[in-house]
């Protein structure tokens, strides 16, 4: 018998890549958080274009996971924790659909988990407004550049990660402690 687990994938678009990224590193049963851009029209985008919002793509993370450890559903209720779902096109003073919050799914099952749980957050209104998050199929991944991985890790007192990532990596603390790597 093989002990050996399979890893997955999750693709989630909420806001900037250094936020998400500062959080899913921290969670037990993530292996690997890589930033980069999905759902855009253009091949190989850079950071500037995506910026201006001509390349289609939002910031993401692709996060590859053990599901023995944290399932698909566990990321997902994380991620409608640390950002919010019900702005159109933006995350507090980001704008554009560069910061959109979509859910990228990589199966049927994917889809089909994250559209229970919109529901379910819908029928208990967790949030005011309505929420806006895409649930759309990755067609492509595209890695950012090199200075955007462990962003946060290696910028924690550049202005926008004291002002705005930090913030979120506290609130993720607070509501996952039991969650948090060792």
């Amino acid at each position: 018998m093989s002990t050996e687990q399979t890893r997955e994938l999750a693709t989630l678009a909420g806001g900037c890549f250094w936020c998400l990224e500062a959080v899913y590193k921290e969670l037990r049963g993530v292996e690997r958080v890589v930033s980069g851009y999905a759902g855009g029209h253009v091949s190989n985008p850079t950071y500037r274009a995506v910026c201006d919002g001509t390349t289609g793509h939002a910031e993401v993370v692709q996060v590859t996971f053990d599901p023995g450890v944290v399932s698909y559903r566990e990321l997902l209720e994380v991620f409608f924790t640390i950002h919010d779902p019900t702005t159109l096109n933006r995350q507090g003073a980001d704008v554009g659909t560069q910061y959109r919050s979509a859910v990228f799914y990589h199966t049927p099952a994917q889809r089909e988990t994250a559209e229970q749980v919109i529901a379910e957050m819908t029928a208990v209104a967790v949030w005011d407004s309505p929420i806006v998050t895409e649930v759309v199929p990755l067609e492509t991944f595209y890695p950012a550049e090199d200075y955007h991985q462990d962003y946060f890790e290696k910028n924690p007192y550049q202005p926008y990660c004291r002002a705005v990532v930090a913030p979120k990596v506290s609130k993720f603390r607070k509501h996952f402690l039991e969650r948090l790597k060792a």
